[in-house]
């Protein structure tokens, strides 16, 4: 399929700096809820102990309960070894466990030992499956290499959600985040998500924006709706609010919902709900 070409640094530049101007104005009661209810609950820390995923778990299933004016969160993303224990606990409805796997999060190991590791994470209760591209192998253009593994590890996930993540910050340029982003739609992605949280470089509004231009692109030649999820150092309500602003202007009302927009986040969910409440909130 042909797209056209990536915006340019200059017209990004212009196009965010007009949105950021707007996000006082978009700083209300309606969108912050919204975007509570589009928060992947994230904890991938290398301490994680499953007594703290399952006071994680805890908390959702308390959450409506303490909070009964808002929605839940998505999602609970875990690392692979703790799926299981979110499954064991989670006694709420519409409610996600996301697993991160396939070598997350360098990407750096055998194919044959992602596709045993995602197959796993469904097994053992997983909806979604978060992914890294092989950066390395991106870099050195080996493309098709990239689009055999997405494909594979998303024919071994069957009907879950497969969220590959593009590791925007390592990619250096617009171009290649759009390379990646036509990759992985096209190789079967159901979310393409930017960033893992682990590199000096995270999600940007300039990544996000070209990805939701790639989106929408294959949306008009395919009628396909693929979902985006910014991901990796958004903690403050008025960051959220500008990525909410950039899938709202390049993709439309239609993507404004958890079906097709996530956040992923650990101390978002918290500071969303300071701003709801007018006050410090500290529940997750």
């Amino acid at each position: 399929m042909e797209y056209t070409d990536v915006i340019t640094e200059r017209e990004l530049k212009f196009k965010i700096e007009d949105l950021k101007n707007q996000i006082s104005s978009n700083k209300n009661s309606e969108i912050l809820q919204t975007i509570l209810n589009l928060i992947d609950l994230t904890s991938l820390s290398g301490d994680d102990t499953i007594e703290n995923i399952k006071s994680m778990t805890e908390k959702v299933n308390n959450f409506n309960d303490k909070f009964p004016k808002y929605k839940n969160v998505a999602a609970i993303c875990v690392y692979p070894a703790l799926v299981e224990t979110v499954k064991k606990n989670i006694t709420v409805n519409n409610i996600n466990i996301a697993a991160v796997g396939a070598g997350f999060p360098a990407s750096q190991t055998f194919l044959s030992i992602k596709l045993a590791e995602c197959k796993l994470c469904i097994n053992k209760g997983a909806d979604e499956i978060d992914i890294v591209i092989s950066i390395g192998r991106f870099l050195s253009e080996n493309y098709d290499f990239i689009a055999k593994e997405v494909a594979l590890i998303k024919q071994v996930i069957g009907d879950k959600h497969l969220k590959v993540i593009l590791e925007t910050g390592n990619l250096k340029t617009l171009k290649n985040i759009k390379i990646a982003s036509i990759l992985a739609i096209e190789s079967g992605a159901d979310f393409i998500k930017t960033s893992t949280g682990k590199t000096d470089i995270s999600a940007t509004p300039e990544a996000v924006y070209v990805m939701c231009q790639t989106i929408k692109e294959y949306f008009e030649k395919t009628g396909i709706k693929i979902g985006i999820k910014p991901s990796g150092g958004i903690r403050t309500a008025d960051e959220a609010i500008l990525y909410f602003l950039i899938v709202k202007n390049v993709l439309g009302k239609d993507w404004l919902n958890n079906k097709l927009f996530r956040f992923g986040a650990s101390s978002l969910a918290n500071n969303i709900l300071s701003e709801l409440e007018n006050t410090p909130i500290k529940y997750f």
